[in-house]
């Protein structure tokens, strides 16, 4: 059904439709940039977009630069001298040596993410290798164990923020699931004039310094006096929903603002094949196309039952592919809305060049609400029917218990209904009497209590099947984790030996973030261990008010979310809602040591992070 014009194997990878079908560019074949300092606004100005590379030998070069976006110009690091870096396309099978040579004057690293390599070819620098110093040329090389689609980026320093990300996609080695005629790449990312170190230092001395919402006494929130009097009582905002929003970011489709011409041709009657990759330094992204339902077929790069979907959420480092058949409307906009509704990015499906569609205006912005802030509600304090009651996989009988506190399990029973329920709930009638948001008490003895810890979440509750922030209320169609089904059956069914618990903690005041209390620089030398080929059920608590992406380096874990254990969606990020739960059952089949971490990049600068150790075959990693 492909088009013999438009194969898989020549993605139009969009520097604008127009010139789409232009020869690759220089910077987009291997050639260098002019070596200057990290994160500089100085030296050749980076242009939007990229090229292609395929191959066995791919040869990359990190430089830096300076950008413009929508008239403004701010510091940029590229990969073969664009912003994103060139479409990195192989094929499942195939070994692949990728030189990556440094021309920063500072170290740097390519992380590619999601994927299934040695340890040592994973680009995290103190974990897995000790990064690229300036001037030297790192080696990468390994067999390609997936298909699908997936991203690379720098892990070092606060490099992405800068543009050190670019797009990968592995076709499958025999044929594709789902027929499509064209094929194109939607990466979003955010894009600021501010240097990275001066973004984290301002969020370090004052949590809220890029947030524009903060709600005050003459701003036009629905909330009654008494519920802006419980949220100051408790020193927490109802409008922190993400740290940084516009104007500080501008949000990017493929590197191009919002009013700079992103666009992907169509003809009527196409299936077209968005791979669309969340490749931001820090936010969540809502993403609709008005007038044109979406089908969701894969979810970080791997396979998923067909969804038909109007809209979905997207958190930094995840992945969806849709297939979206467009009408006879002459364009139809692609609408990436920050979750905080701040600013969007901005691409247009278009018949011909230069077509537009009517941009819907950006929609109220979201307030938190008590259940994000681990709140049950019912006449004894605790909403029963919301709990996560035990399975085999959590009973203590079933193996060890990595915290004797723990006593609930699977959450397959719970439905989608009373997760949004329960995510939306209001204040209404509540008081401050028992809400406890500060009580330490509630976590068990292996969190470190502390002043890394600021709040505590009274009962979470698992939030598989919440939408997200800003979508709960949606009229039309949304997707959730308990939609996704693996459309390949998992090939590790048995019951997870144990439990692991994790707690989410921060001090969002402080702008510390950590597991179980723990940021990542006083716990780099006790890492979570695996033994070989263990089967564990991994269960994150977030104690904080902030949704976390967090993301398992080197392996696929399978979401719980109340399909059989055949069928549990694979990925590799999940979000965990504020305030809730999320679980996931992980095989420990890949040895090394391994980064565990939140995706939204200044969190994971500021401590939460872990290194994830399994153990070999032969008792070694």
């Amino acid at each position: 059904m492909n088009s013999p014009n438009l194969t898989r194997r020549h993605l139009i990878a969009a520097l604008g439709a127009g010139s789409a079908f232009a020869a690759m560019p220089a910077w987009a074949q291997g050639h260098s940039v002019h070596r200057s300092s990290s994160h500089g606004r100085g030296g050749p100005r980076i242009p939007a977009g990229f090229g292609e590379l395929s191959g066995d030998v791919i040869d990359l070069t990190v430089g830096s630069g300076h950008r413009i976006v929508e008239g403004r110009r701010g510091p940029g690091i590229a990969v073969n001298g664009s912003v994103p870096g060139p479409l990195i396309r192989l094929r499942e099978g195939q070994n692949v040596r990728l030189n990556v040579t440094n021309n920063l004057e500072t170290d740097t690293s390519v992380h590619w993410h999601g994927f299934l390599l040695p340890f040592h070819m994973d680009g995290v620098p103190g974990i897995s290798f000790p990064g690229i110093k300036p001037g030297q040329t790192f080696t990468y090389e390994f067999p390609i164990r997936q298909s699908g689609t997936y991203w690379y980026h720098s892990h070092s320093g606060l490099q992405e923020q800068s543009g050190h990300y670019g797009p990968m996609i592995i076709d499958p080695a025999g044929a594709e699931p789902v027929q499509f005629d064209r094929d194109y790449i939607l990466l979003l990312s955010d894009f600021t004039v501010l240097d990275p170190h001066f973004i984290m230092s301002r969020l370090r001395t004052g949590e809220a310094y890029f947030n524009r919402q903060v709600s005050t006494w003459t701003d036009q929130y629905p909330m009654s006096g008494e519920e802006r009097r419980m949220w100051a009582e408790m020193r927490m905002m109802p409008t922190d929903i993400m740290d940084i929003g516009a104007p500080t970011y501008t949000f990017l489709a493929n590197g191009r603002g919002p009013t700079e011409g992103m666009e992907y041709l169509f003809r009527a009657g196409e299936r077209v094949r968005m791979r669309i990759i969340n490749g931001s330094a820090q936010s969540f992204f809502n993403v609709r196309i008005p007038g044109l339902p979406m089908t969701v077929i894969a979810a970080d790069g791997q396979n998923v039952r067909p969804v038909e979907v109007d809209e979905f959420q997207i958190g930094t480092a995840e992945i969806y592919d849709a297939i979206v058949t467009p009408g006879r409307d002459e364009a139809y906009a692609i609408v990436a809305e920050s979750m905080d509704r701040s600013g969007m990015a901005l691409a247009m499906l278009a018949s011909r060049p230069g077509a537009r569609a009517t941009v819907p205006a950006l929609r109220d912005p979201p307030l938190l609400t008590m259940g994000d802030m681990g709140m049950n509600h019912g006449s004894d304090g605790m909403d029963h029917t919301m709990m996560d009651h035990g399975d085999g996989a959590a009973d203590a009988t079933a193996g060890e218990m990595d915290h004797a506190a723990m006593g609930h399990g699977d959450p397959a029973a719970t439905a989608d209904a009373a997760d949004g329920a329960m995510a939306g709930m209001a204040m209404d009638g509540m008081s401050m009497d028992g809400m406890m948001m500060r009580d330490t008490t509630l976590l068990p003895p292996d969190v470190a209590i502390g002043p890394g810890i600021d709040m505590v979440s009274m009962a979470p509750t698992d939030k598989m099947g919440d939408p997200g922030l800003g979508l709960r209320d949606m009229p039309h169609r949304v997707l959730n984790y308990r939609m996704l089904t693996a459309l390949e059956a998992n090939r590790d069914t048995r019951e997870p030996s144990r439990l692991l618990e994790l707690h989410l903690t921060g001090n969002m005041e402080r702008y510390m973030w950590s597991f179980d209390g723990r940021m990542y620089s006083a716990v780099s030398d006790v890492p979570i261990r695996f033994a070989w080929n263990e089967r564990v059920r991994v269960k994150l608590i977030n104690n904080t008010m902030m949704a976390h992406p967090i993301h398992l380096h080197g392996m696929f874990f399978e979401l719980v979310n109340g399909d059989s254990a055949a069928h549990q969606p694979r990925k590799n990020v999940v979000i965990v809602q504020p305030g809730a739960s999320a679980q996931f059952d992980l095989t420990a089949n890949e040895p090394g040591d391994w980064a565990f971490h939140c995706h939204l990049m200044y969190h994971m600068h500021g401590g939460m992070m872990q290194t994830v150790t399994v153990v070999g075959p032969g008792g070694g990693t």
